[in-house]
This record gives structure tokens, sequence and C-alpha cells, in this order.
């Protein structure tokens, strides 16, 4: 005689039978008890992406979300030693019943089942997708050549336009946390601003997606990008756009709000974010690029010495030494950061974001100092761009 399944096993079963079978509209594992204490649960459900039928996950972390989809069996594959282990509650929707494994404080597993989900087992993601910007902002991006006459997307642009459109949608959610004005326009600065794609984009989401009013003021360092951003500017109709000639290091902002930054190489990104501190910004976002200051100074635990003997391994050190340290340093001085993935790296390596909120409590402790003076200690990191710039000491 077989012996009878366990309930894992039993939910196991089912959650293959499920897959393989195109019944599967989503699956849920909570309770997390895995060894990153940031992670909070995994959302998986199957997608068709380029045609091909795949399983997407979406990890739910304190801060962020990180997304990653799989084949079919790559998934089960990957889902099997997860569940009874790392996460402690399974919810298993099919188009037939939900399939729940709970386990008690006890670690004992307990299976349960439900009504069947509703709606359709598989999403598509290959359909157009909604985008925040309006109609009216068709005008600047046929004007900067992101698009044609008719508003497609021209030939090569595919990336740009996604990253756009994908950067709104950050701000839009950026902005709901930061302690905006509401009695005068909010002034935003985006500094090293290009062909000025972003900047535009920022202008149309307050303006016409958001409706507060605001100032947009775009820094660049090539007068001709300038003249022709300010030229578009004007023939769109957007007088609360415009464009200077200059660096960032030169910028002087009485007033300043928001701050963009986005691949402002080496430490010209530490430039934005001083800039921003210096201001009382109430937002700050920044994506850098060429952390190359602390590649020489980096003198990590002598157990990583073999592996740093790459130099692939010792530019994506120095790469999370840099970022992690200003993202410390930002704590410090008074806001709630968030480091995540601006886009795929299927557009551009340079992927990782860094955004900073400006809090009411308590800053420049003798807490957030330390950890920042401890994270230096450990890469033997004695000097760096934003630190100076903050008047902050790396060692006493």
């Amino acid at each position: 005689m077989t012996a009878p399944l366990s309930p894992r096993e039993d939910f196991l079963a089912q959650l293959v039978t499920a897959t393989r079978e195109g019944n599967l509209v989503k699956l849920t594992l909570g309770k997390a008890r895995g060894p990153d204490a940031t992670l909070r649960n995994l959302l998986v459900r199957p997608i068709t992406l380029r045609g091909a039928a795949q399983i997407s996950f979406v990890w739910r972390h304190e801060r962020q979300d990180i997304t990653k989809n799989y084949s079919l069996e790559a998934a089960l594959e990957l889902l099997a030693p997860l569940i009874g282990t790392d996460f402690h509650s399974a919810h298993l929707f099919t188009t037939t019943r939900l399939v729940q494994l709970e386990y008690n404080k006890k670690a004992e597993p307990r299976l349960t089942y439900g009504p069947p989900a509703t709606g359709a087992p598989r999403e598509t993601h290959d359909r157009a997708k909604k985008r925040l910007l309006p109609d009216q902002s068709q005008a600047w991006l046929q004007a900067l050549g992101v698009t044609t006459a008719q508003s497609v997307v021209r030939e090569g642009m595919a990336d740009k336009h996604r990253q756009i459109h994908k950067f709104v949608e950050i701000l839009s959610h950026l902005v709901v946390e930061a302690n905006l004005p509401t009695e005068r326009p909010i002034e935003i600065a985006d500094m090293g601003c290009g062909k000025g794609y972003l900047t535009f984009a920022t202008h149309d989401y307050f303006h016409l997606v958001a409706n507060r009013p605001a100032h947009v003021h775009g820094i660049e360092l090539r007068p001709e990008l300038v003249r022709a951003c300010n030229e578009i500017a004007a023939a769109t109709g957007r007088p609360t756009l415009d464009f200077t000639a200059g660096t960032i290091q030169s910028a002087i902002y009485p007033a300043l709000d928001v701050l963009i930054a986005l691949h402002a190489c080496d430490t010209a990104t530490d430039d934005a974010l001083a800039k921003g501190v210096q201001a009382e910004a109430a937002l700050l976002v920044v994506a850098p690029c060429c952390q190359k200051e602390l590649r020489s100074q980096l003198t990590p635990a002598p157990v990583l010495a073999p592996a740093l003997r790459h130099g692939i391994f010792q530019e994506r050190q120095a790469e999370f030494a840099t970022d992690a340290l200003r993202a410390l340093l930002l704590e410090w001085a008074g806001y709630d950061t968030k480091v995540f993935e601006f886009i795929s790296t299927d557009h551009t390596a340079k992927n990782i974001m860094v955004a900073a909120i400006k809090h009411a409590r308590p800053a420049r402790t003798a807490e957030a100092a330390e950890s920042v003076r401890a994270f230096a200690a450990f890469y033997g990191i004695t000097a760096q761009a934003l630190a100076r710039q903050l008047g902050f000491a790396l060692s006493q």
C-alpha cells in the first residue's frame, strides 16, 4: 500500500498539476522564515511573455519589490524548497479551488480548501500598458525624436520610451510619500538633464497628471542641448519648464523641493545629492553611474581578497560600497532611503535608483553616524565626496 502524502507533498503535487495544466491563477507565500529579514512575502502568477507561458515571481521586501520571470519547470523547481521552509503559509488559487497550506507555531502543516478563484488563469504582458503621461505629452515626445507624428515609438527608441514611463510611475509613488509644499509651486531641479526626456516627463506629471503647480528646471553642461530643450518647451506651451547651461557644482537654488539626477557620472551624483540635502529638499531621486571614486580605497576583509582579484568583482564591489555609503549618509542627514532597480538590465546596466524622502524625526544622530563609520571602516574608506560635502568625518 502506498503511504499517504503529507500535507506539504499534497500541496506541491496540486501546485505542479495546476501549473502544467494551465489552471493556476496565482500563488501567494507568506509568514517568511528565511534568512532575509526584509522579505515579507512572495507573489507568483502565470504570464505570457513574447508569446511564451512563464511564471512571474514578485519578491516583496520591506522597501522594494523584485520581479523575476521563469519558465514553468524552472519556477516549480524554485518553489518546492521554499514552501514549508522559507515560507510557512501558502495559498494556491486555481480555477477549480483554493488550496491553503498553513504551519502552526510547532511547525505542523495543515491543508484546507476553499472556493475556486475567479478570473483568467494567465495574464499577458504583451498587451499595451497603461501609461501615466497624457496625450498632451506627445508633442515633446515627437520633438525629442521618441515618437513619430503618428505617436508611434521610433525604431531604436523603445527602451527610452519605457524608461520615461517607468520613471513617471516611480515618481508618482514617491510624491505621495514626500512632504511637498501645497501653498506655493513645487520647485524641481533635474541636474545633468541631458536631452531633457525625464525633465519634460516630470513637468507633465506634476502639471497634467497630479495637477500640482510646479516650476521644473533642467541644468545641463552642453549649451546646444539647453537651447534645443528651451525651444521645445516654448513651442509646446510649457512656461514653467526651463533649461540652463551649467554644471551641477555651480547650480544655485534658493528653494528646492525635488532633486533629480539620473546617470550623473561618478562624484557628480554626490554633488547633486549634496545640493539637495543642503537645500533641505523633500525628495531626492538619483540613478548613480560610473562609481569610480572608492575603487582604489577599498580594503575589505581578507576573506574577500581572492574573489576581488577579478576586475569585474572589484567594479561591482565599488558600486555597492559607493551607493550603500550614500544611502547611509542620507539616512544620517535626515532621510528615509529606498534603493531599487529603476528599469530592467535589458535596457541599461546602470539600473539602480536611490530615492530619499526627508522625514521629521531627529537627524544626524550618534547612532546613524556610527552606522556610517562602521560601514566605512569595514571597507577601509577614509574619504568620499558626499561625506566631504556634508561635513561628515568618516573616521574619528
